[in-house]
C-alpha cells in the first residue's frame, strides 16, 4: 500500500467519524430541543392546573368558613331554644302553681259562701261548662226560691 492510499484512508476514517460527531450533536441537539419544548408544555399544564386547584382550595375554605359560621349559629340557636324552653317551663310551672291557689281560694269562698246551695252545685264544685253555664243561667233568671225571697 502506497502512502497515499493510507493517508486518503486515515483523512476517510477522520472524516467519516468527523461526520459521525456531528450528525450525533444534531441529533442530540434535536432531541435537547423536543425535551424543552414538551417541558415547557408540562410547566404551562401545571401553571393551569395550579390555578384550579388554588380556585378550589378558596372554594375549599370559604365552605369551610360558612360551615363554621352555621355550626355557631346553630349552637347559638339551640342555646336560645334551650333558654326558652326553660323559660316556658319556668312560666307553666307558675302558672300551674297559681291555677292551683285560685282553685284553693274559689274552693273557700264557695265553703264560705252560704248562700250557695245544691242547686248551684255541691259546695266546692268549680264545674266545667256546665257549672259555668248553670251560674250564668241563675243570674239571667232568678229560680223560684230566689222570686219568692
Amino acid at each position: 500500500m502506497d502512502s497515499n492510499t493510507v493517508i486518503w484512508i486515515v483523512i476517510a476514517v477522520v472524516a467519516a467519524i468527523v461526520v459521525i460527531a456531528l450528525v450525533a450533536f444534531v441529533a442530540r441537539s434535536a432531541r435537547n430541543k423536543r425535551r424543552h419544548a414538551k417541558a415547557e408544555e408540562l410547566r404551562q399544564e401545571i401553571g393551569q392546573k395550579t390555578e384550579h386547584v388554588e380556585k378550589r382550595e378558596a372554594v375549599a375554605t370559604e365552605t369551610e368558613a360558612k360551615a363554621r359560621a352555621a355550626q355557631a349559629e346553630a349552637e347559638v340557636k339551640a342555646a336560645e331554644a334551650a333558654r326558652l324552653q326553660d323559660t316556658a317551663r319556668t312560666h307553666r310551672e307558675s302558672a300551674n302553681t297559681s291555677r292551683e291557689e285560685l282553685d284553693a281560694h274559689r274552693e273557700r269562698a264557695d265553703a264560705l259562701d252560704p248562700k250557695r246551695n245544691d242547686v248551684q252545685g255541691p259546695k266546692g264544685d268549680v264545674g266545667g261548662p256546665q257549672g259555668t253555664e248553670a251560674r250564668k243561667m241563675q243570674t239571667e233568671a232568678p229560680t223560684t226560691k230566689q222570686q219568692r225571697r
